[in-house]
Parts: C-alpha cells; structure tokens; sequence
C-alpha cells in the first residue's frame, strides 16, 4: 500500500524515488507557499470584486463565472511572479532549481454542488496523468489556495498504483488536444463532450485515500497516481495551484514510474522550465519520450478482451 509521508526529512532524491514507488508526500505550510497563496488571492478577489469567491457561485449565472474563470486562469498562469514563486518553492522543498523542470502553475476550481463541473472547472474521473502524456518521471505538486476539508480535495486511489486499468489512453495525442480541445475549455458549461481517457471498467473508489492539508500546505505524487476529484458536497467553492515537475537526471537515465497501462502519444516534455533560468529541456532529450510508450506485458490489448489479458492488480 501507499505511504503517507508528513513533513519528510528525506533528500529530494530519497523523495524521488519513493514517490516512484507510490508514496504520497506532504508538507505544512511554508514561506514560500504561502506567499504563493497570498499572490494567488489577491489574483482570485480582484476578479471577484466584491463577492466572497469561496461563495460566488450563488450570486452569478454559471455562463459569467465560466467567463470570469476564463479571463482569471490564463491570467494567473502566464503571470510571470508565478514562476519566481515556484522558483522559491522548490528549493526551499529540498529540490535542486538548476536540475529541476517545472510546467507553468494551474489555477483549479472545483465548485459545490455540480453548479460547474465541465470544461473550465472539469471534476476529474479517476485518471493517472500519465494517460495525458506525462512522462512517468514526472511528479505533482498539489495545493489549496483557501482551507479544504475532506469533502471537497482530491481522492487517491492507490489499489491501482502498481497495476493495470483498462482505459482508452490510445485515443489521446497530446498534440492534437492542444491544437482543438484546450482552447475551447471554456464553452463547454452544461456538459464537456471532448473525448479524454478514462476508466473502461468500474474503478474501486473505496478505500481511498484523502489529505485535507491546509492553505498552503504542499501535497507530491506521483503522475502515475490514481486520483479524482472529490464531489464537492461542502458548499464552498475549492480553489487550488497545481504543477508539475521533472528532474534532470531522470529524464537522461529514463527513471521513473512503471507504465502498467499507458497507451497515449505525444509528450509534454517541451512544457517543462528550468527553475533557474526558464530554459527548456533539450530537443533531442525530448524527442526520446516523443513516442507511443511500451506497453507491460500486464495489458496486451484494449478492448473486450483486454479483460482476459489483466494480470491481477498489484498494490504499491
């Protein structure tokens, strides 16, 4: 099963590799995320005005807030204070800045009650990241911006760590997503109809495994996590940072991860920044993940009979 680890004292390359192996890690409050949170509010009420943003949700028609969030996400993720902030978080989270790639900071939300759960505010399914294209070194970094309780966090489903789901990951292409689908996030208000891998058998949602970190509690996995988002039952609206990392030396030395499961083309190695100086990973690094990843011998197939070929599910 997984770990649960609580303000670790491990190196980053201890971190690494137990995040490699399912673990979950978190951390309280820091300097660094908290001024990251206080930039973040600021960002998050201006766009509100004079609502509650928490709250907000009750006082405007769904198709303006898909609008407002519009405006404030992009807003929020190419602001160039974000990517100083991250720069100082990761150090002081023990991680090398001059070997560690970040992706631009995502700004989420998850609104109670079903008001707004597609598109700009998409309610994860049960999904491993590594069904978008993330490369199995990459890890997630996870926050809330405002405190959250269990009832409206993330779910882990760790069962599912270390052995296969059928999905339909071979229907996504991370490039041909960014061309049609990412840009129109914000139209789809009553129902999302983009096609995005799932689950192709029924997932186990219990047990699972929540962590209600407070503002600015910083919370590391794995992208080849099972994880959800949680319906949000609490009346309040979530908001939280996430990103994602990789580093250096297991990008060259493919270190990561097993793929138990993972059919998807394309790469978002390109994506990934350099925390000293914003550069990017080089081409011909990125090129070595530009391609249909192997499949373990745990899923042969998809489709019907990809039931049969399932070797059973291995906990982490």
């Amino acid at each position: 099963m997984s770990t649960v680890l609580v303000e670790s004292t491990l190196s980053d390359d201890e971190r690494r590799s137990r995040l490699f192996a399912g673990d979950i890690f978190v951390y309280a409050p820091k300097p660094s995320t908290l001024a990251l949170v206080e930039f973040t509010r600021e960002m998050i009420r201006d766009a509100f005005g004079g609502l509650d943003p928490e709250k907000a949700q009750y006082e405007m028609a769904v198709e303006d807030y898909a609008a407002l969030l519009a405006q404030l996400k992009p807003r929020f993720i190419h602001h160039p204070r974000c990517k100083e902030l991250i720069r100082d978080l990761l150090a002081e989270h023990g991680a090398d800045p001059a070997q560690t790639y970040f992706d631009v900071p995502r700004l989420r939300t998850s609104t109670s009650d079903d008001y707004l759960t597609s598109g700009i505010a998409y309610a994860f399914h049960p999904h491993r990241d590594t069904w978008y294209s993330a490369p199995f070194c990459q890890l997630n970094w996870w926050m809330p911006i405002f405190d959250i309780v269990p009832e409206n966090g993330l779910a882990f489903h760790p069962k599912y760590f270390a052995g296969p789901v059928l999905n339909n990951s071979e229907t996504y292409d991370y490039y041909e997503w960014n061309a049609t689908n990412r840009a129109s996030a914000a139209k789809h208000i009553k129902s999302d109809t983009r096609v995005q891998p799932k689950p192709q058998e029924e997932i186990e949602l219990f047990p699972q495994t929540r962590v209600a970190a407070p503002s600015g509690g910083m919370m590391i996995f794995s992208a080849q996590q099972l994880h959800s988002s949680v319906p949000n039952s609490t009346g309040r609206t979530r908001f939280s940072i996430d990103f994602r990392t990789v580093h250096h030396a297991d990008v060259v030395g493919h270190h990561g991860a097993a793929n138990v499961d993972s059919a998807c083309t394309g790469t978002t190695m390109r994506d990934y920044l350099r925390a000293t100086d914003l550069a990017t990973l080089p081409e011909e690094l990125c090129l070595e993940y530009d391609q249909v990843p192997p499949k373990s011998d745990a899923l042969l197939v998809f489709g019907d009979a990809a039931l049969k070929a399932q070797a059973p599910l291995g906990i982490a």
